[in-house]
């Protein structure tokens, strides 16, 4: 390394050595940009770009060498070999070419291994070539290992070099990497092999007159390496320009339309078939570039415009007009359609010869409905102006019409023809009063004062007014005024409303039916009478009145009868009322009536008059029906001091006479209020019967009537309240059903029933009966089903008890809910048949599992022949149907006899077993 240095300070004119590094390092940066734009192009441009490289760089590199061989100082008077230096300008050249024709043609490491060895080869070759083109006195010797070691880093940083190269733009410390790379290997290549070099000179010397000035070899040599590196360097700069303004352009116009989502914008061949697609394209119409580029415009068109030529028409269109422009309904590759507004322009070439077309599509779709929903709801509007009930019209600000619907024509009667936009309001006023009112001189004076009247209204801001006309009309004007001076004004004929609203106060305080005032005004008239007993210290008498039996008439003829048996009662009370009673209809068959009084006798001949009204017959479409009622007195102040409390001690009273045989009508007793207060007390109670676990269950057998065998047992509840102590469940059943309480008791009963007898180590059934509220429960089956899943009770081993009052309340739901119920598997068994209804209907509705016969046949079917000849029939019905039959109520051997000898299935009761809690010693026993 010394000796290479020693050599380039001590042989070598420094300042030639700076100029040879500097056209190396401009030969090797020319070299490296040309590569990149011969790998940027291709085909003959490519060529091109790579001779270039070679002619420009080999130059350089080869002026490098000769500006440095005239930089070195032998000691002796030298000259050059004409040919040898032509030579070794070509092997620059080549090996240039080389080099970049081999980073071009190969892949990765193969070609940068090669292009660096063609170069650094070529570039050792053209130095020694150069160095043979010396001609002096004397000889040259060579170093061999300062020779070999001049090629290897020759070719080592070329191929360094060319590793780097041909990346296109990089960053500018990265962008120079090739250039100091190759121009290194260049200045290392020839320094290193003059280090190795020994001039011995001879006798005979060169005559410097007969030689070129090296000055002047150095300044050629250098402006002619600057020239033509120079225009490498502007041939690539333009290059680049060109096409990096080339590439703005196409990108540029590539994001424009591909860019492009809302329009479809693709060219067709002069075919008509797509040659390119874009985003849009897709967007609008589902098909990828690959799926539609090559087919036929025509595919976006519907079947019938194909065979109607509507594609064919447009391309032609557009050939011979230049440009084609239509909207109309277009196809999705899913088939889907939607409204487009279609472009399509010819495009021509420089000659004018048709290239192509340009297609332009958007999706109008919601424009084009927007369009047809503001056209519908015009059309709607004049249809509705014209259709609606009220009368409208529009006037300017000079009080011309500018329109009118036909309803204001109708509402005041205008000769056909006789209003048209324009008129002003008093022209109007006149044609309307003239067309409606006998006598010239009256309609002018009437049609004046209403003017005057009218503008005065309108003018003063008062929105709305009522006219009422000779006709007996009453019409409604509602004006609006508008910001320009005019107003709207719209008329309503209010004649038949005023009537209804009338009416409607009228039925506000009165019975629509009947025509008898309604509780709202019977509470106000028996405050005021209490108000009035006040001063004149009277009594007031609330009168409550519930008819008798009236639900059979409704059933047995019908609601229609049954309004109108309602409509004379009514006739017949109102005409036994004298002044100063008061009779009323709350609904249904309850009635009311108030009387102030001050002797008892007074009422009670008020109370008899009523009875005498309600009680008898009714003809009513040929039928004799007979009528009856149950009143319930409380008088003010001694039974309560207030209307509602009035009205419910005498509804208490009412019902105590419902339930007597003999009394028709009642007094209000204090014990009344105390029994209904422990009735409420009691359903309290039982809703908390559950948390305080008063309620228990009891099990009655039921057996086999032919061979005794236990077949199952009936779930009865009891209820051991913390006070009362046991209530028997006809105490307290029907009061859960009232309030409520049955639906969490029952839900109880039926867990407590299945986890009891899941229990049990044998397989009998349990029987648990359904009230009509829990049958009526929309969730019933599905809270039977979490029972038995819960409990893990088998379903076969349940059976729900039903009567049939249950299921004649609504019979639809009951039989669905019912369905339900045995679709879990569970069976189902109809109770207390033989009572009630006992309607076969319902038997065919229903497979029942099983009949429960009541046990009132079971009373009296020793001595009753009746009672043995209905448990005969039911039987025969059972074996008919194939169902079960289980008689209850057995409490004597004889009746039991009966049943085995009537051929009954089964059997319960007192004699067979009383109901007991079942206890482990009572399940092990019955096992």
């Amino acid at each position: 390394m010394f000796t290479v240095l020693t050599c380039i300070t001590e042989q070598h004119d420094l300042t030639l050595v700076w100029l040879a590094g500097l056209i190396c390092f401009l030969a090797s940066h020319c070299a490296m940009v040309l590569l990149d734009r011969a790998t940027s192009s291709a085909g003959a441009a490519r060529w091109v770009w790579l001779l270039t490289a070679g002619a420009a760089g080999g130059f350089g590199i080869w002026a490098t060498h000769f500006v440095a061989m005239l930089a070195y100082d032998p000691g002796v008077v030298v000259g050059y070999h004409a040919g040898l230096t032509l030579v070794s300008l070509l092997v620059a050249i080549v090996a240039t070419a080389g080099a970049v024709a081999a980073k071009i043609g190969y892949d990765r490491w193969v070609a940068n291994i090669l292009a660096g060895v063609l170069f650094g080869a070529g570039i050792a070759s053209m130095h020694f070539t150069g160095m043979l083109a010396i001609e002096f006195p004397g000889t040259i010797s060579w170093d061999k290992q300062f020779v070999t070691a001049s090629i290897g880093l020759g070719i080592a940083f070329s191929i360094a070099a060319f590793r780097f190269a041909g990346r296109g733009e990089r960053p500018i410390l990265r962008g120079l990497a090739p250039t100091l790379l190759l121009t290194s290997g260049v200045v290392a290549l020839h320094f290193t092999a003059m280090a190795g070099v020994t001039v011995t000179p001879g006798v005979v010397s060169l005559d410097p007159a007969t030689l070129i000035s090296p000055a002047i070899m150095v300044v050629t040599i250098a402006a002619v390496t600057f020239s033509l590196l120079a225009a490498g360097f502007a041939a690539a700069i333009f290059a680049v320009r060109s096409e990096t303004k080339a590439a703005r352009a196409e990108r540029n116009f590539k994001l424009l339309v591909q860019g492009v989502t809302d329009y479809a914008i693709y060219m067709l061949d002069p075919d008509g078939k797509v040659s390119n697609w874009n985003a849009g394209a897709e967007r609008t119409k589902g098909y990828s570039a690959e799926e539609v580029v090559g087919k036929d415009f025509s595919l976006f068109y519907s079947e019938e415009d194909r065979r109607r030529g509507l594609p064919l028409r447009a391309i032609e269109t557009a050939r011979s007009e230049g440009k084609f422009e239509a909207q109309g309904w277009r196809y999705r590759k899913d088939g889907s359609s939607f409204w487009a507004h279609v472009v399509i322009d010819a495009i021509h070439d420089e000659a004018g010869e048709l290239v192509g077309f340009a297609k332009i599509t958007k999706d109008n779709s919601k424009q084009k409905a927007d369009a047809d929903r503001i056209a519908e709801v015009t059309r709607n509007l004049d249809v509705a102006l014209e259709n609606m009930g009220q009368g409208i019209c529009m006037f300017d600000k000079n009080e011309r019409l500018v329109l009118c619907n036909k309803r204001y024509l109708e509402i005041f009667r205008f000769p056909e023809g006789s209003v048209r936009p324009g008129m002003t309001y008093r022209e109007i006023v006149d044609v309307g009063y003239a067309a409606n009112i006998d006598g010239a001189a009256e309609a002018a004076a009437l049609a004046e004062a209403h003017y005057i009247r009218n503008m005065a209204l309108i003018r003063s801001g008062v929105g709305s007014a009522v006219h009422k006309y000779a006709s007996g009309n009453s019409i409604q004007q509602h004006v609006k005024m508008l910001a320009n001076g005019g107003w709207v004004v719209t008329f309503e004929d209010i004649t038949d409303r005023l009537k209804s609203e009338e009416q409607v106060a009228f039925l506000a305080k009165h019975d629509g039916l009947t025509g008898l005032p309604n509780r709202l005004q019977f509470g106000e008239s028996v405050a005021e009478e209490m108000m009035i007993a006040d001063r004149v210290r009277g009594n007031v008498a609330v009168i409550g009145i519930d008819l008798d039996k009236f639900k059979e008439v409704n059933d047995q003829h019908g609601h229609a009868t049954g309004d109108k048996v309602l409509v004379e009662l009514a006739r017949r009370l109102d005409a036994a009322r004298q002044e100063g009673e008061f009779i009323a209809r709350f609904g249904g068959d309850e009635f009311a009536a108030t009387k102030r009084f001050d002797e008892l006798s007074a009422l009670h001949d008020f109370i008899g008059r009523l009875e005498g009204a309600l009680t008898g017959t009714v003809a009513i479409d040929g039928f004799e029906i007979k009528t009856g009622a149950s009143l319930g007195v409380a008088i003010y102040p001694s039974d309560a001091d207030s209307v509602d409390g009035l009205l419910a001690n005498a509804d208490l009273a009412m019902y105590r006479a419902k339930q007597s045989l003999l009394q028709r009508v009642c007094f209000y007793e204090a014990a009344m209020d105390e029994n209904a207060r422990r009735r409420r007390a009691l359903a309290n109670d039982l809703w908390a019967s559950i948390d305080r676990n008063e309620l228990h269950l009891h099990y009655q057998v039921q057996k086999s009537v032919r061979t005794g065998e236990i077949t199952g047992y009936e779930v009865l509840l009891r209820w051991r309240h913390h006070q009362r102590g046991n209530i028997p469940p006809m105490d307290f059943i029907g009061l859960a059903e009232e309030c409520g309480a049955i639906l969490p008791i029952g839900e109880w009963v039926l867990r407590e029933a299945c986890r009891e007898a899941a229990s049990w180590n044998n397989g009998y059934k349990i029987a648990v009966n359904l009230s009509p509220v829990q049958l009526g429960h929309a969730d019933m089956a599905a809270v039977i089903s979490a029972i038995l899943a819960e409990t893990g009770l088998n379903p076969h081993r349940l059976e729900i008890e039903i009567t049939e009052s249950s299921i004649i309340v609504d019979k639809e739901k009951a039989l669905r809910t019912m369905r339900e119920i045995k679709a879990l598997g569970v069976s189902i068994a109809i109770d207390d048949f033989g009572t009630g209804y006992s309607s076969l209907e319902t038997l065919r509705s229903f497979p029942f599992d099983k009949i429960k016969l009541d046990k009132s046949f079971m009373a009296e079917v020793e001595t009753s022949p009746q009672s043995k000849a209905i448990v005969r029939a039911i039987l025969a019905l059972g074996r008919s149907l194939e169902v079960p039959v289980l008689a209850e109520g057995v409490e004597t051997q004889a009746q039991l006899d009966t049943l085995l000898e009537e051929q009954c299935d089964e059997a319960q009761g007192y004699l067979l077993g009383k109901p007991q809690a079942m206890g482990e010693a009572v399940v092990g026993k019955a096992a």
